[in-house]
C-alpha cells in the first residue's frame, strides 16, 4: 500500500500522526461530498458531471479543506459547516487547475497522476467542467446548509469571490502568463504567487473564522499565519518543481524554467530558498501565539508545506 507523505517522514511526532489522520479524514469527508454534488444526470450532461468527477474527486492534497476544517476547529465550528465551506474552496481550486491545465494556458497532459481533462474529454468539455465547479462552489456557499446566518453566508460568498477573481487567483494567473514575456523581480514574484496560490490559501482559514463568527479584527493573526504559509508553500513548490518525482508530484516538472519565467528559486537560488521557506514556516507559527494546542493543527500544516514530495 503506497504510503502518505508524511508517512515517509523520518521522526514521526505525534503531532505529524495527528495530521497524517486529518489529511485522510478530510480528503476521505471532501470526496463523499464531491460524490454527492456530482452525481451523473441520466442525460446529454452525463459527460460534463463525468469530467467535473474526474477532477475533482479522488487524488490532490486537500490542503485548503484542511485548513478550513483546522481554523473551524479553534472555535468549535460544526463538522458539517466545514465540510461544505472546504467543498467549497476546493472547487474553486479544481476549476482553477483544469483552467490553467488547457493548451491556452499550461498546455499540460497530466495533472494528480492522471491525463488532464481537456485529454480524457476535450477542450470545450474542460471549459464547461471549470465553469460548473466555479458555479459550483457559490451555489454551496449560499445554500442555508451550510450555516443559518445569511450574514455568515454572504460574507462566505464575498471572501471567496474576491479571493477567485482578478485581486487573487485569476490575477496571479495572468500575471503568471505575462511572466513568460518579462522579467520579473522578487517582490513581482511575490505579488504573483500572493494571488495565484496564497488568496485561496488565505480565504481558506478565513473561512473557518468566518464560520465560528470572529469579527475581521480577531482575525489578524490568522490572516499572517496565513499569508506566511501560502509564500512557504509556493517555494516548497518551486523546489519541487526542480528536485520533486514526476511519479509523485502527478504532473510534469520543470516547465517555469523551461518557459524562461522567474521563481523563488531562480532569483533566491535553491539554498536560500530552502532558507527563506524554513523563515516564512517559523513566522506562520508565531502568528498563532495566542492559541494554546487547540492550533496545533494549523501549526503541523505549516511545517508540512516543507515535507511534502507533492
Amino acid at each position: 500500500m503506497a504510503r502518505s507523505p508524511l508517512q515517509r517522514v523520518e521522526g514521526m511526532t505525534a503531532a505529524s500522526l495527528s495530521l497524517a489522520a486529518a489529511l485522510s479524514e478530510v480528503g476521505a469527508d471532501i470526496d463523499r461530498r464531491l460524490d454527492q454534488f456530482l452525481a451523473i444526470p441520466e442525460d446529454p450532461r452525463a459527460d460534463l458531471y463525468r469530467a467535473m468527477r474526474h477532477a475533482a474527486i479522488g487524488g490532490g492534497k486537500r490542503l485548503r479543506p484542511l485548513l478550513v476544517f483546522a481554523t473551524g476547529r479553534l472555535f468549535n465550528v460544526d463538522r458539517d459547516a466545514v465540510g461544505r465551506a472546504g467543498a467549497a474552496i476546493e472547487c474553486i481550486h479544481v476549476y482553477s487547475l483544469i483552467h490553467d491545465d488547457l493548451p491556452a494556458m499550461d498546455d499540460d497532459d497530466m495533472r494528480r497522476g492522471k491525463p488532464t481533462v481537456h485529454k480524457a474529454f476535450d477542450e470545450a468539455t474542460a471549459i464547461l467542467a471549470g465553469d460548473s465547479l466555479h458555479a459550483l462552489a457559490f451555489e454551496i456557499l449560499a445554500d442555508p446548509n451550510t450555516h443559518p446566518d445569511p450574514f455568515v453566508r454572504s460574507e462566505l460568498v464575498l471572501d471567496l469571490a474576491r479571493a477567485a477573481g482578478p485581486a487573487g487567483m485569476a490575477g496571479g494567473q495572468a500575471m503568471d502568463l505575462e511572466a513568460e514575456k518579462s522579467t520579473f523581480d522578487l517582490p513581482t514574484v511575490t505579488r504573483l504567487q500572493a494571488l495565484k496560490t496564497g488568496a485561496l490559501i488565505a480565504c481558506s482559514v478565513e473561512a473557518g473564522a468566518i464560520l465560528g463568527k470572529v469579527p475581521p479584527e480577531g482575525r489578524t493573526g490568522l490572516r499572517g499565519y496565513a499569508r506566511d504559509v501560502g509564500l512557504a508553500f509556493q517555494i516548497a513548490d518551486d523546489i519541487l518543481d526542480v528536485e520533486g518525482d514526476e511519479a509523485a508530484v502527478g504532473k510534469k516538472l520543470g516547465k517555469d524554467e523551461g518557459a524562461g519565467k522567474e521563481t523563488f528559486l531562480s532569483l533566491l537560488g535553491l539554498d536560500r530558498a530552502r532558507e527563506q521557506a524554513r523563515m516564512l514556516v517559523d513566522q506562520a507559527i508565531e502568528h498563532l501565539h495566542a492559541f494554546g494546542p487547540e492550533a496545533d493543527l494549523l501549526r503541523d500544516i505549516a511545517r508540512f508545506t516543507l515535507e511534502r514530495d507533492r
